[in-house]
């Protein structure tokens, strides 16, 4: 499958100026992106917010169709947040757990999602088990599995981790936890908009993805996806008069769609950016950008194999995140080499992933995460800088 390359960098002006490999953070906006977002601020500034706003009323809500075109969900589904923290959040806090209920993860669980485990879990009594992996490095499904029963309450996973290429068994998994009836909430925050997603394939009861990662979209964006039958049992942890309707003085309606685990304030030029990332990405086809991006980072590997790095990447699937160690050299002192040299990295750490990095026993690692407007030669430039360790 060709890839027009040339293009993706030409509408990409960041791409004249470094080497990204920071995707997995944050990517380089396409210009019709920034754009929007600089077009709609210019306007608010001339005729006021609220205005702006309502002039706008129709596109903003086309981004609402966006989402659910990007993951084969229906709109009524689909709530817009400031970050896939805040969307997985939103469904998690809403969830009720007492003594004894069980909360299934997997050993990459990202730092966020351990934390507010570990916090409701004092709260509240439950238990928090981390599911083990099997053989290639993944979520152990047969473990998942043999591991349910009535006190499950939910199984929770990071569908990418942080701390690598690893791509979870999701639509296994999903499978399980449907089997069960158990809910099922999938962190997309590092998979959607590299991976092509499907929540009726992925059968997962809701899904968290945000903005600024591999979707190219602005920082402060996210969404979230609850299916009915999730949401029609959940009360949002907070409520506003964009979730709830104040219907007398003492009674309030909590919205009917995935709306009711939003707010009311939002950044809009923000919203219409992800409008735009979102449009940008189904219009190259999430199947080319998923073999694309697949191909660059297995190449990566090759190469940093070949020049003395270790590479850390597990999984029997494996996706855009590279992450490395070179004996003898620390993370943060290649990330900074790596930084003189105009390229982009970023840093894995123990305190992001400690269930990982504890069982693996894992250095702090460098991650570099490709994204397809990077390229062969960039990569060659990465892997020299390597070898000149």
């Amino acid at each position: 499958m060709s890839f027009d390359v040339d293009r993706a960098r030409r509408e990409t002006p960041g791409c004249a100026g470094v080497i990204h490999f920071n995707n997995a953070g944050a990517a380089l906006p396409p210009a019709v992106v920034t754009d929007t977002v600089v077009e709609y601020l210019r306007h608010e500034a001339l005729v006021g917010g609220y205005e702006a706003a309502a002039g706008a009323a129709d596109r903003l809500d086309a981004v609402y169709a966006s989402v659910a075109r990007l993951l084969g969900a229906g709109t009524d589904d689909i709530a817009l947040t400031d970050s896939a923290t805040r969307s997985w959040q939103a469904v998690f806090y809403a969830l009720p757990f007492g003594p004894g209920d069980r909360i299934l993860t997997s050993r990459a669980e990202y730092a966020s999602n351990a934390i507010a485990f570990l916090q409701v879990a004092r709260r509240t009594g439950a238990v928090v088990e981390v599911i083990g992996d099997d053989e290639s490095g993944q979520l152990d499904v047969e473990e998942l599995r043999r591991r349910v029963d009535g006190a499950v309450k939910l199984i929770a996973v990071s569908h990418v981790p942080t701390q690598g290429g690893l791509v979870n068994p999701a639509e296994e998994i999903g499978a399980v936890a449907s089997a069960a009836g158990i809910p099922f909430l999938l962190d997309a925050c590092q998979s959607v908009g590299q991976l092509d997603l499907d929540v009726t394939r992925l059968k997962c009861d809701a899904l968290s993805g945000t903005g600024r990662k591999y979707l190219r979209g602005p920082r402060g964006t996210g969404f979230l996806y609850v299916h009915p039958r999730l949401r029609e049992r959940l009360e949002p942890a907070v409520l506003d008069l964009h979730s709830a309707s104040w219907e007398s003085p003492t009674e309030y309606v909590v919205d009917p769609t995935a709306k009711r685990f939003e707010l009311w304030e939002r950044d809009f030029a923000a919203v219409c950016g992800l409008g735009a990332a979102i449009d940008y990405a189904l219009g190259w086809g999430l199947p080319a950008i998923e073999t694309r991006v697949a191909s660059l980072a297995a190449t990566l590997r090759d190469r940093l194999t070949e020049a003395g790095a270790r590479v850390h990447d597990t999984g029997a699937r494996k996706c855009g995140l590279v992450t490395f160690s070179v004996d003898g050299t620390p993370a943060a002192e290649i990330k900074a080499r790596l930084a003189e040299a105009n390229i982009n990295t970023s840093l894995s750490t123990r305190t992001s992933a400690q269930y990982d990095f504890t069982a693996r026993a894992l250095p702090d690692l460098v991650r570099a995460s490709v994204h397809y407007y990077n390229t062969e030669d960039e990569i060659g430039l990465l892997v020299k800088e390597i070898e000149k360790l």
